[in-house]
């Protein structure tokens, strides 16, 4: 696609977090004829995008699979059907778990004065999707007043009131709690009350659960159910069953993960991910 994108291979390495360079791998874009780039592109199960920044904000729409999103806050999981939006110049990292078909538009930062400023998951429209699907068939010149344009200023329009979803992880300061996510994420069947969790970083059930709110804004208990929802909608989307993802995420029961997978996602599991 012209104009889309310019990347360096020879820049494409794996970098710790607290390694990242802004600037690791800028890609850049040309909106002279427009403010909206629309893209399409399938990744394999296991494919990886090393850090990198965009000079442009960003919207992610899956189809199926899931895609990780990794930046310096912290983890947001896309499940199949949602978005990411990523404002210009976050530095980010993508895991992709499944086959995933990705619509992509590329967002000129000056589009509109009240985008979301912040990464975060996004519930995605029927509307907007229709609209990215046509996009992906426009010109990218268009005269004023064409069919073209006002296409892209609803998408525009669209994407300014789009629904903020739970699926991030926000990442702490101290490598204590650090280490203690990670173990979280490692083994989400574990029980993880607060006093076990307390007890592998030798401090008090108050003293952590103060701490981690602090540095997440989530008490560690909200963190650990997330983390759990997470990592199951990561199995899901590889076709495993939900009666092993439900017991492996740390539920007592097939029924009582479907009780909270249908508060959180408005469906059963396996509706979810038929559709």
């Amino acid at each position: 696609m012209k104009g889309v994108c310019v990347e360096r291979e020879s820049e494409r390495r794996f970098i710790k977090v607290s390694d990242i360079n802004p600037v690791t791998r800028q890609s850049d874009f040309d909106f002279s004829g427009r403010s909206v780039i629309p893209y399409a592109h399938d990744y394999r199960h296991g494919d990886y995008e090393d850090w990198h920044t965009h000079s442009c904000a960003q919207l992610i729409h899956t189809l199926s699979g899931v895609i990780r999103i990794e930046t310096r806050l912290g983890l947001w999981v896309v499940p199949p059907s949602r978005g990411v939006w990523i404002p210009a110049n976050i530095p980010h990292a993508l895991h992709i778990t499944g086959d995933v078909k990705a619509r992509v538009l590329f967002v000129e930062p000056l589009a509109r004065a009240d985008l979301p400023v912040i990464c975060q998951v996004v519930g995605v429209s029927d509307l907007l999707r229709e609209l990215i699907i046509c996009a992906l068939t426009l010109p990218a010149d268009y005269l004023p007043g064409s069919r073209a344009e006002h296409v892209y200023e609803l998408m525009l329009d669209e994407i300014r009131v789009m629904d903020m979803l739970p699926f991030h992880l926000p990442e702490p300061v101290s490598e204590r709690l650090k280490q203690l996510c990670q173990a979280v994420r490692d083994a989400p069947h574990e029980t993880w009350s607060i006093e076990q969790a307390a007890v592998k970083i030798n401090a008090s059930g108050r003293t952590l659960n103060r701490h981690f709110y602090q540095q997440t804004g989530m008490q560690f208990s909200e963190w650990v159910r997330r983390a759990r929802l997470l990592h199951a909608l990561t199995r899901l989307a590889q076709g495993e069953q939900i009666t092993r993802v439900a017991l492996d995420s740390g539920y007592a029961s097939p029924g009582a993960f479907s009780v909270m997978f249908r508060r959180v996602m408005g469906m059963t599991p396996s509706e979810y991910f038929s559709k």
